[in-house]
């Protein structure tokens, strides 16, 4: 296939973004006028490409919309724990474990680790941060720095291995002829890797940071404020209650095999009927008729304020993808990233050292859309491609792109893929992706020398 005048266009609208994000730049207006001129090349039509800009703004809002409820009401619910006290019980037994902010980093990290793999990034973002996002500030760990601990761990190390649902691994290998075993086995070295290089360097940063600025930002007090417990029976059992519901959610999730978008659902629920049940029980059902209210508006208005930006920069990524392209330009359009990705592998000469950069590169592309398993069956179909050119590992070179892929748009380094995590710690977005960068990219590294050993 040969690039056209659109392809061209979104790749230098994304150069665009990505020096803005570099230089620490906001990137709502550089996306408003991508999708104006995305929509434009398309159609040739300046008031088509208005229309264009908004049905892209309310269908991105429509792909967000799941991960903006979630929150919302897992805010809700902490506010309501909040009114009682029972926030404060919860702390109580997890303080004796996290003793300083070192710890906080690890013990956040693989408790992020262990739930990811049973029900998904997702819905453990929402756990982990209702449990132990408060902890972490009382210990002195910044709120910057435990949201980079849970979005590496979770939506990087666990999403890109995913052992036990096996999502990932199972795409991919479909793509490339093999058995999703195939695939897991030949990603262990490389997910290492990956794993320990990353969290490595991401830890001695923070340290760093930590060190030249003793009055870094740290979970805010006022959301977690101490104060004197006047029913702290009531609170103690909430304390109690609380994880147990969201245990018994893990259970469930478990044993039926719930995960995506319906584990995601199910912790929602739960947050949503226990912030009804926290406010009756604290204040009676009269009163908890209106200030049941005023929790569920509080956790919208916090959850829309993270995600209004959001919102416009996701719509411009998102139309890199086949299907969101459909919905907003119209029925003939293509996946402009995977489309692109396909003519780089197609144009490259073939060596080891040329098939590994392609795979990874093409990872990176695809992922930027912010879906990290979008790109999965072609960084699998180029690694079958390849394997019919030359003697080489096909499990894993394929692995290599799925790490990659599900790095950048699970996502790590884009701030539309931050989203989840950068919502629930109170943290900019962009923020984020950038303290993730660094550490993100070192690992991309080792990764790729590990990598040319292997295949």
């Amino acid at each position: 296939m040969e690039l056209t005048s659109l392809h061209i266009a979104y790749m230098i609208i994304t150069v665009v973004v990505i020096l803005a994000l570099l230089f620490k730049k906001e990137i709502v207006i550089p996306c408003i006028a991508g999708i104006l001129v995305i929509g434009f090349v398309y159609s040739g039509n300046i008031v088509k490409s208005i229309q264009v800009l908004n049905n892209a703004i309310i269908n991105s809002f429509i792909e967000l919309l799941g991960i903006i409820v979630v929150i919302a009401l897992v805010v809700s619910m902490s506010k309501a724990m909040t009114a009682l006290g029972a926030d404060e019980v919860m702390m109580y037994p997890v303080r004796k474990i996290i003793k300083n902010n070192k710890a906080a980093f690890w013990i956040i990290g693989f408790t992020m680790l262990i739930v990811s793999w049973l029900i998904w990034p997702s819905p453990a973002v929402a756990l982990i941060g209702a449990l132990l996002i408060p902890v972490a500030g009382e210990v002195g760990l910044p709120v910057i720095w435990a949201a980079v601990s849970m979005n590496i761990f979770g939506h990087g190390i666990a999403l890109s291995s995913d052992f036990v649902i096996q999502g990932a691994p199972s795409i991919t290998a479909k793509a490339a002829g093999l058995d999703p075993n195939q695939v897991m086995k030949a990603s262990i070295p490389l997910w290492i890797t990956m794993s320990v290089v990353t969290a490595g360097v991401a830890f001695f940063m923070m340290l760093r940071e930590m060190k030249a600025n003793k009055a870094m930002q740290v979970v805010p007090k006022t959301e977690f404020v101490q104060k004197k417990i006047t029913k702290p029976h009531l609170a103690r059992f909430i304390a109690v209650l609380m994880p147990l519901c969201f245990m018994t959610d893990i259970a469930i999730m478990i044993i039926f095999k719930i995960n995506g978008g319906d584990a995601t659902a199910l912790v929602a629920g739960t947050a949503l009927i226990l912030t009804c049940i926290i406010t009756i029980l604290d204040i009676g059902v009269g009163q908890a008729l209106e200030t049941a209210t005023d929790h569920v508006k509080e956790g919208f208005k916090f959850a829309m304020k993270i995600f209004a930006p959001v919102i416009i920069i996701a719509a411009f990524f998102f139309m890199g993808s086949e299907g969101f392209a459909q919905k907003v330009l119209g029925p003939d359009a293509t996946g402009l990233l995977n489309d692109i990705g396909l003519w780089l592998s197609s144009h490259i000469p073939l060596s080891k050292l040329s098939m590994v950069l392609t795979e990874t590169t093409v990872g990176f592309i695809t992922g930027l859309d912010g879906s990290g398993f979008s790109g999965l069956p072609l960084v699998g179909s180029i690694a079958q491609t390849f394997s019919s050119v030359g003697h080489i590992n096909t499990a894993a070179l394929a692995a290599l792109g799925q790490i990659v892929t599900v790095w950048v748009g699970g996502g790590t380094i884009i701030p539309w893929g931050v989203i989840p995590v950068a919502a629930i710690c109170g943290v900019e977005a962009t923020e984020l992706a950038r303290k993730n960068l660094i550490p993100v990219l070192c690992g991309f590294a080792a990764t790729i020398v590990v990598g040319m050993f292997m295949i």
